[in-house]
């Protein structure tokens, strides 16, 4: 009732609250002049029907595509309506070299890219942080877009490895919308609806409203889950120079928690996929509302400012069964004796952002500037209970009797953690074109983060406080070689830093380590610009890894040392092609090494878990554009995802060890889409793992959740 309540607030403030993008006015049009992440237009891989024509922008600036030393790729509504698209790991089967790096519970995907983890610091939602700690739902997302690569002198504490941007659907200022259902494997059935139109015969405001509900089953036995999603957006023309877009966003989210497959002694077993192994009363509740607030002048043909507030809400609520590395591990016959976990977390986060952009001449050199501030707070609580231990005992090989679960105990008070986190960040980034064929983008970063922590005890009504402050300077540099408008080649560096929990073996707090990042590649545009194709070369080091300390014979691993050194080598490429008319091809390979270079812990030169050596990708997607066909849409979805490793990394510090990694094989996974359009209707099938594959996400030490089997799904929608 508190959220309906916080939304309904939302929704009549609109008209005092700011907005960003340009729109306009009719859906042909419609284009996001000034988007999110904010500003950058980057299209060197768009995934779309028609990749020429869609604005590719994550950043800050208006940097032309071919100047900017970086990589992304951006995929389009029409990409995610064809295939389909219903997680982000389906997301991902068109984002070369960014993966699924590990399954949470069956409730979170944790993505990945160039060996690094993205998580919600890296995760944001039309330019703001977003909390990825639950599934994302699909179905108001305009477009996706992967800024690959160091992010830190625009966003601060980021990992290196890139970010990702959800940006949603935006107003418009002609009358439209379509209602949709679909239905597919595992009984699951979704509607949805989406509606805009201008408010007012002057056109000044306009509003956009979509929302979905979707219910359904799983694969997995007695596992299911229930989703309520709603997205309104305001935009309003203050002036020909001034715009204010206001945008919410809510989702409630509630599913079975799964834990995955049997494990024993870090070997999979032969289960099958279907069985599940927690307790059917399980639950994981989930709920998330944001509001983006932007403000946008120009204050002439050159330059440029924009405003943007914030805020997020979330709160989770997690009771099921401990996984086995937790709970217990499983004896050699199967036997399983399960404890259980519960926890609660609630979490405030505000940002403020405000942008300068311009463009002036000195001399002979063009600049093309941006300065900026940001201000953000986050304020976490946690609840903690203690495991119960003991709850029951089932044989993971025979079928699950849920009637054997005993009656839900009490879990008693652990532990109750607040940490506020404040922000502050400030950044000036200037592109210097010198000569013809010659650039150099330049820029710095300073960045200051108060971090707090203040944990009480129950056990015996102690609070415990640690805080921790860390300043850094994040600088990018970057040179660009034009031969020609269709050629570019680049050369950068950049670093970032990473905040470290616990302190030193003398109690003091441990500095940030710094993350060295270098990057070189080319851009081509080729036949007509039929073809886009590139390729990027890229090394990652963290030379002050923080590690559990040694000395004097600890083993608190809140104590630690920066003793570890871990490098990330790695090459993507990038092509995009439209060689006829309707056809559409996106191909990519990826190819990435993150080693240990240096450890007090772990082998020097073993693979960090959880990221595969080589990823790909290839998209075929044709469209009958005239004739009898007209309206018929069929595609092929194929990835490929590549060895890498689960369980523990075996320990230099321990005789004997008895943590062990966990091998699991490549596969290839194919998808096949048919659809046809006819006049305002439209269908969309598809048909996911045609050929049955069976692999794993992973997740911590013992879990990892098997992939779904074939299945299908149906999408019918009318737009008016």
């Amino acid at each position: 009732m508190k959220k309906i309540l916080l939304l309904t607030l939302s929704l009549s403030a609109a008209p005092f609250i700011l907005a960003q993008e340009k729109q306009y006015d009719s859906a042909d049009e419609f284009a996001i002049v000034n988007d999110t992440v904010k500003k950058y237009s980057l299209n060197e891989v768009v995934v779309n029907g028609n990749p020429q024509d869609v604005p590719a922008t994550v950043g800050k600036a208006n940097i032309n595509p071919m100047d900017l030393p970086q990589a992304t790729t951006i995929i389009t509504n029409e990409t995610l309506k064809d295939q389909q698209v219903s997680s982000l790991s389906d997301i991902l089967k068109n984002a070369n070299g960014v993966y699924i790096m590990g399954t949470v519970g069956g409730y979170q995907e944790e993505i990945a890219s160039r060996g690094f983890s993205m998580r919600s610091d890296n995760t944001f939602k039309n330019g703001v942080r977003y909390f990825n700690g639950m599934m994302i739902e699909t179905s108001g997302l305009e477009k996706v877009e992967f800024l690959k690569g160091s992010a830190a002198m625009l966003y601060g504490n980021v990992a290196p490895g890139g970010i990702l941007n959800l940006v949603t659907k935006k107003p418009k200022f002609n009358f439209g919308g379509e209602v949709g259902f679909a239905f597919g494997s595992f009984n699951t059935y979704k509607p949805t609806f989406d509606v805009y139109n201008a408010i007012g015969k002057n056109k000044k405001v306009a509003f956009r409203v979509n929302g979905s509900y979707e219910k359904a089953e799983s694969f997995r036995d007695y596992v299911e889950s229930e989703r309520y999603y709603l997205n309104p957006s305001f935009l309003f023309k203050l002036s020909d120079k001034t715009e204010l877009l206001v945008e919410t966003d809510y989702t409630n989210d509630s599913r079975t928690p799964d834990f995955g497959s049997g494990v024993i002694d870090y070997e999979l077993v032969d289960i099958p996929r279907s069985r599940f192994l927690g307790v059917t009363w399980g639950y994981f509740d989930s709920e998330q509302l944001s509001n983006t607030i932007t403000l946008t002048h120009h204050l002439n043909d050159n330059w440029s400012v924009n405003f943007i507030n914030g805020i997020r809400y979330y709160e989770t609520e997690l009771f099921s069964n401990a996984r086995p590395n937790t709970g217990g591990s499983i004896s050699e016959d199967g036997e399983w004796t399960r404890n259980l976990q519960r926890s609660k977390e609630k979490n405030n986060y505000f940002t403020q952002q405000a942008n300068l952009n311009g463009k002036f001449t000195i001399g002979k050199t063009q600049h093309q500037f941006l300065f900026g501030a940001d201000v953000e707070n986050y304020k976490t609580n946690a609840t903690r209970y203690n495991n119960y231990t003991g709850y029951d005992t089932i044989n993971i090989f025979d079928n699950y009797d849920p009637s054997s679960e005993g009656a839900i105990p009490d879990l008693t008070l652990n532990t109750y953690t607040q940490t506020p986190i404040s922000r502050f960040g400030i950044y000036v980034q200037d592109l210097i074109s010198f000569a013809e064929k010659w650039k150099l983008l330049a820029g710095v970063r300073y960045s200051y983060q108060d971090t707090e922590s203040n944990v009480y005890k129950y056990s015996n009504s102690s609070t415990t406080i640690t805080n921790n402050y860390d300043g850094a300077f994040s600088p990018r540099v970057g040179l660009i070689y034009q031969p020609s408008k269709k050629h570019s080649l680049f050369a950068t560096y950049s670093n970032s830093f990473q905040t470290n929990t616990g302190t030193d073996i003398d109690g003091n707090a441990l500095d940030p380590s710094i993350i060295d990042q270098y990057e070189v590649g080319i851009k081509n545009k080729l036949f007509n610009d039929k073809i886009q194709a590139n390729v990027t070369f890229y090394q990652i080091n963290n030379d002050n890894l923080a590690q559990t300390s040694l000395a004097n014979g600890n083993t608190n691993s809140s104590i630690k040392e920066l003793a570890g050194a871990i490098r990330s080598n790695g090459v993507e490429i990038d092509i995009t092609a439209n060689p006829v008319k309707g056809l559409q091809i996106v191909a990519g390979y990826s190819f990435n090494e993150t080693k240990y270079r240096k450890s007090n812990t772990y082998i020097e030169g073993s693979l960090l878990r959880y990221n595969p050596k080589n990823t790909a990708n290839l998209s075929i997607n044709y469209k009958v554009e005239s004739g009898k066909l007209k309206g018929l849409n069929v595609g092929l979805i194929n990835s490929y995802f590549g060895t890498r490793y689960a369980g523990r990394s075996t320990r230099i510090t321990e005789e004997n060890d008895n943590r062990k990694l966990i091998y699991l094989s490549d596969y290839f996974q194919v998808d096949a889409t048919l659809g046809y359009d006819y006049k305002n209707f439209s269908i969309r099938t598809k048909l996911a793992n045609i050929f049955n594959e069976l692999n794993y996400n992973a997740h911590d030490d013992n879990s990892l959740n098997p992939i779904a089997p074939r299945n299908y799904s149906v999408a019918l929608s009318y737009k008016f």
